[in-house]
């Protein structure tokens, strides 16, 4: 697993190693539900580059305590990553820092996609893949290493219906605005940016489908890969699975890779789970 629970750690490390020198030095800024900005608080303490990480309120306890004790000045500012977004376009401006978008970044996408060159090397067979799509940034950036090998690739893109910011978006063909609420993908939680300038255009061109899944589905996914496969999964990285379980995916005799993207659940959380 990456040493921070979740694969976010990928694109921001290739964000901040990609830096230079007057950018290193006035510092960064991020909006995260969660895991991206403890990967770049990860990062950043790797590089010794100053990170300012903007959370809502909606984060669990757990991990913005993990972001903390990386190091990390850590904001809390309302009650969706809209309005966290708010303080970090604020600190661009007024500090000087740099935006490191958890999606819509190029060198993100291009750290996240280093997981679909691995599939190709570990798995020439797959014809497959099924993702958890929040912003984009994760399956943008697998889509795009996949489909350049092989345009067949089946890539399905799976969410909650809670709050479906990108599905939203789709369907609407432009970036649209939800109204966060709580999930146990928590991590997929969000808008995709009205600005939006990379992911959704990745998504309509490269994933082939998306599906939703309800709170139910995202928790027995959860419990199944506990008793199953004795993995702890967060819901966010559940999605695939829930999908799977509840047969909205036809996979039979396809050659499937399916993606636990982190596991940094609460245990509070994640007992509740487990007894339900």
């Amino acid at each position: 697993m990456q040493p921070t629970g979740a694969f976010k750690l990928r694109g921001a490390t290739n964000a901040i190693l990609r830096l230079n020198e007057d950018q290193r030095t006035r510092g960064v800024v991020a909006v995260s539900t969660g895991n991206h900005g403890r990967g770049v608080a990860y990062a950043a303490r790797e590089q010794d580059v100053r990170a300012v990480i903007c959370l809502s309120r909606l984060v669990p306890e757990n991990k913005v305590e993990a972001i903390k004790s990386l190091g990390a000045d850590v904001r809390i500012v309302g009650n969706s990553q809209d309005e966290a977004e708010i303080e970090a376009n604020r600190l661009t401006e007024e500090e000087g820092l740099i935006p490191i978008s958890p999606f819509d970044h190029p060198d993100v996408i291009a750290g996240q996609g280093t997981i679909g060159l691995e599939l190709l090397e570990d798995f020439p067979e797959l014809n497959c893949v099924v993702v958890p799509l929040s912003g984009g940034g994760l399956i943008g950036g697998i889509a795009l290493a996949l489909k350049a090998a092989s345009p067949k690739i089946h890539v399905v893109g799976v969410t909650m219906e809670n709050g479906p910011a990108m599905v939203l978006s789709l369907e609407a063909g432009k970036p649209v605005e939800v109204e966060e609420e709580e999930s146990l993908a928590d991590s997929l939680g969000g808008g995709i940016g009205l600005e939006n300038r990379y992911t959704l255009s990745l998504v309509q061109e490269l994933v082939d489908e998306t599906l939703l899944v309800s709170e139910d589905e995202i928790g027995q996914a959860i419990q199944y890969v506990f008793e199953t496969q004795r993995m702890v999964l967060e819901g966010g990285a559940a999605v695939g699975t829930a999908a799977l379980l509840a047969k909205k995916l036809e996979v039979q005799g396809q050659n499937v890779a399916l993606i636990y993207s982190g596991n940094n659940i609460a245990e509070k959380t994640l007992r509740k789970v487990l007894d339900s």
